[in-house]
């Protein structure tokens, strides 16, 4: 078996600091304040993955090649689970009131819901819930 890890660290470049926890707290996400300052936001998605919002000017700190302008193209879409159907719309109702914009459309496939919204950087986020017990029926 490959490489094993407990924990994934997704770091997400955003024009305003201030703003992106603003937006993700309205969506509904929390943050670890001890590892955010005025570069960085430890944004949680769960007890093993969270997401660093890091400003522009500090992301490129860690990186020789540009920054890529999420607002023009994209290079990731993130993609996050949902209890339920409703908790998909409500996610993403939530990002739509709080300054998000729709990806995509819902896209109902019986067994899997999923509805995508873009954060006010540009980046996408998809919103899944799987039925996995019709899954597991094939």
């Amino acid at each position: 078996m490959g490489i094993q890890s407990d924990k994934i660290f997704i770091n997400l470049p955003v024009k305003d600091i201030k703003k992106s926890v603003h937006f993700f707290n309205d969506v509904g996400f929390g943050f670890n304040a001890q590892f955010t300052d005025e570069n960085a936001a430890c944004m949680v998605i769960s007890e093993h993955i969270f997401v660093m919002l890091l400003s522009e000017p500090y992301f490129q700190t860690f990186t020789k090649k540009p920054v890529s302008d999420a607002s023009a193209g994209t290079e990731v879409i993130l993609a996050i689970s949902a209890s339920s159907r409703e908790s998909v719309d409500e996610i993403v109702y939530k990002a739509l009131s709080s300054g998000g914009q729709i990806s995509n459309d819902p896209q109902d496939h019986g067994f899997m819901y999923a509805w995508s919204f873009q954060d006010v950087d540009g980046h996408l986020w998809e919103v899944i819930y799987m039925d996995e017990s019709a899954v597991a029926q094939g």
